[in-house]
């Protein structure tokens, strides 16, 4: 079935036909993906005893606008640590499963966001350059498919959100339904 959405964005209306099924097997694709992408990055980084986020954040160039905050993390990697390793892991079985979906989404939404301004090489007088050009790396494009995949409540999807949400404390909660979905 064809739809159209129709919507007013940079002050300006919009619109455009989609089909419902496509949609939902991009929406369902992209969340599978993106929680192999966790899943496995996660499990890499638990199975290996010499990883460590220190190498990593101790690597953010000085000219990086954003390196003070990241020597900052390098200081305490008892706590970064688990928090990447175990974090990773959990978003992606959450995007997996389709359970607490959109707070799943935004948290990896943001690691993926500061992994991005860990990513430049220089300041915006030099182009916020990064190892392959400007700007953008794949850590941006999954930040970006990660709020995105949230904001449709994409958990909702062959997920346990959908059946979550029709939970007595969920209905009387409705604040919850901003963490599931």
């Amino acid at each position: 079935m064809s739809r159209k959405l129709e919507v007013e964005l940079f002050g300006r209306e919009g619109s455009m036909e989609y089909s419902e099924k496509g949609l939902g097997y991009a929406v369902l694709g992209l969340r599978f993906l993106l929680a192999w992408v966790f899943i496995q990055a996660g499990l890499e980084k638990i199975l290996n005893p010499e990883w460590g986020s220190a190498g990593f954040l101790g690597g953010v160039p000085e000219a990086n606008p954003f390196s003070a905050l990241f020597g900052f993390f390098a200081a305490y990697p008892g706590i970064v640590d688990p928090l990447v390793m175990y974090g990773q892991l959990l978003i992606g079985l959450a995007l997996l499963l389709g359970v607490a979906f959109r707070f799943a989404a935004a948290m990896g939404g943001l690691q993926m966001t500061f992994f991005w301004l860990a990513s430049f090489e220089a300041g915006l007088l030099a182009g916020l350059p990064v190892e392959h050009g400007f700007l953008v790396t794949e850590t941006l494009v999954y930040a970006v498919l990660l709020f995105g995949l949230g904001a449709w409540g994409a958990g909702r999807l062959y997920g346990l959100d959908s059946k979550i949400e029709e939970h007595s404390v969920v209905e009387n909660n409705s604040w919850l339904k901003y963490l599931l979905g």
